[in-house]
């Protein structure tokens, strides 16, 4: 992902004239690109989250959002970020590994116990170390966005139990670790692009998928996937990051502006995306998917050797630092 050759020229140009800059009257404007839909909830959050930075700076600092992929792809976007030609940017904590192998904890299935043990973990010392991580790569995250748990949805059979997994084609992000924990549970990891998904599910190039709730709902793969499993194997966060080139042109006191910002654009977040998940679940539920809620002791025990895989590593230490955590 560190190779530049990927990204576009035109995106190149367009994220250029609008890369942040001092205004006349010494403001700053950001430029803030993102993947997602105008109602997802970490949309509405970054909305809220300029609002809060044009108040608490005084209206001397302004974000300047565009969704929908308008700037690219994730991993354009992400680029775009390392070169200093973006601002900010939203990515799922998975495929960061690429750039801090560490984040690679996030995709390891059943590490944390529940959501509110994920949260414990994502506002200690673990998180902020994590998100501190990319650093090296001129990447700083700001803070975790809830993205909940994933699970699993599958086009032609319902998934009870690891078994029925076997052989099937799913589609994952492209993380080794993901791949992995397909693997160990039995199936046929299968990368492919989001934008891409919808497509693959009717056409049967996968058998099926996992993701959170909302993604299922408001990405309408639920026309196409008509069961959905409540396994809540990880809960990999979206991380809201921002270039370093843009961090070390901000003083101390612009940057606090901004890391509270984006602090309280956080805290909006995980209350929407409650209220999505509860609102996603009962839509699809209506339009004729099958909930399923699984046992989950199979799933752990199916993937107990790829907890033991990673003794005497960066990421097993974490796992054993998380595990720790009440």
């Amino acid at each position: 992902m560190r190779n530049r050759a990927g990204t576009s020229a035109v995106l190149f140009v367009l994220a250029w004239l609008l890369v942040s800059c001092a205004d006349s009257d010494e403001s700053v404007r950001l430029t803030l690109g993102h993947g997602l839909d105008t109602n997802h909830p970490v949309h509405h959050a970054m909305v809220h989250m300029a609002d809060v930075l044009d108040e608490v700076s005084g209206g001397t600092m302004h974000i300047d959002i565009y969704p929908n992929r308008q700037l690219g792809a994730e991993r354009e976007l992400v680029e775009l970020l390392q070169i200093g030609s973006l601002d900010l940017t939203k990515v799922s904590a998975s495929p960061l590994e690429s750039f801090s192998p560490e984040m690679g904890v996030f995709s390891v299935p059943y590490v944390f116990r529940d959501g509110d043990h994920f949260w414990r973990v994502a506002t200690s010392s673990i998180g902020r170390e994590l998100l501190l991580s990319l650093e090296s790569v001129d990447l700083r995250g700001l803070t975790y966005y809830d993205a909940g748990s994933r699970s699993f949805y599958t086009t032609d059979k319902p998934v009870h139990s690891p078994a029925d997994l076997d052989g099937m084609k799913i589609r994952v992000q492209k993380s080794r670790t993901s791949v992995a924990m397909i693997e160990a549970l039995g199936g046929a990891a299968t990368p492919i692009d989001w934008g891409e998904l919808y497509t693959a599910l009717q056409q049967g190039v996968v058998d099926g998928a996992e993701n959170n709730p909302p993604s299922f709902h408001l990405s309408r793969h639920y026309e196409a996937a008509k069961y959905f499993t409540l396994d809540e194997h990880t809960f990999v966060p979206d991380v809201l990051i921002v270039s370093t080139l843009t961090w070390r042109k901000l003083d101390n006191q612009q940057q606090e502006w901004l890391q509270r910002a984006a602090s309280e654009s956080a805290e909006l977040q995980r209350r929407l995306w409650a209220a999505a998940t509860e609102e996603a679940l009962d839509t699809v539920r209506a339009a004729g998917v099958e909930v399923i809620s699984p046992d989950k002791e199979p799933f752990r025990d199916s993937v107990s050797s790829m907890h033991a895989s990673y003794a005497g590593t960066p990421i097993g230490a974490l796992i054993d630092r998380i595990g720790e955590l009440p």
